[in-house]
């Protein structure tokens, strides 16, 4: 998927120029305007998964969701000019992306991602299938 839509507002800066998978790599690239790149693992967006399914109705509802060290990503759909939706190979496709929230993740990675391992650990789960 290429071509991010022109945004307006503060938010413009987060819509990405380009997107790329890489089915080999296991990760989504985005590229912004800024010439800022940003390379997200298909794992960390999965179990960061906006969805329902993952982040539940409420904050204590979130889950933590273990076993997909090797997912991969199938497909991306867009959705509007703000979002796209991740269609991976676990076949979890429900959560919607928005440009913000890939913004987010990819600027708060190394924190969510201590966050995240400490959780599976509290929970008594692995990164493995």
């Amino acid at each position: 998927m290429s071509g991010g839509a022109p945004g307006v507002g503060a938010g413009a800066s987060r819509v990405p120029t380009d997107i790329a998978v890489s089915r080999s790599d296991r990760t989504l690239t985005l590229s912004y305007a800024d010439g800022t790149v940003h390379v997200l693992p298909a794992e960390y967006l999965r179990v960061f998964s906006p969805s329902a399914e993952v982040q539940g109705h409420a904050p204590d509802q979130r889950q933590v969701v273990g076993g997909r060290r090797y997912v991969g990503i199938m497909d991306l759909e867009p959705i509007g000019h703000y979002a796209v939706r991740i269609l991976f190979d676990d076949l979890h496709d429900t959560g919607i992306y928005s440009w913000d929230y890939l913004w987010d993740l990819a600027v708060t990675r190394n924190a969510r991602w201590e966050g995240y391992l400490a959780d599976l650990t509290k929970a008594g789960k692995t990164r493995d299938p």
